[in-house]
């Protein structure tokens, strides 16, 4: 299992990580807002992170880092 964290202050929604995703377990967080008024990514089901680090790689902004 792996480990993510999510800089959600820094996460402008575009959704690149969600759709890279091989398990499809990020998604966007419709109950947070963060300063710059976007939803954040969010982990859906950690324990089923492969730790492929997809996510990280398609990342623009450095939000997402995988730790093994």
């Amino acid at each position: 299992m792996a480990k993510l964290t999510i800089r959600k202050e820094r996460c402008k929604s575009c959704g690149l990580c969600i759709g890279v995703c091989p398990k499809k377990i990020l998604a966007l967080d419709e109950n947070i807002l963060n300063e710059k008024g976007f939803h954040p990514v969010m982990i859906t089901d950690e324990e089923s992170c492969i730790g492929c680090a997809m996510c990280a790689t398609m990342c623009p902004d450095v939000v997402i880092k995988v730790e093994k």
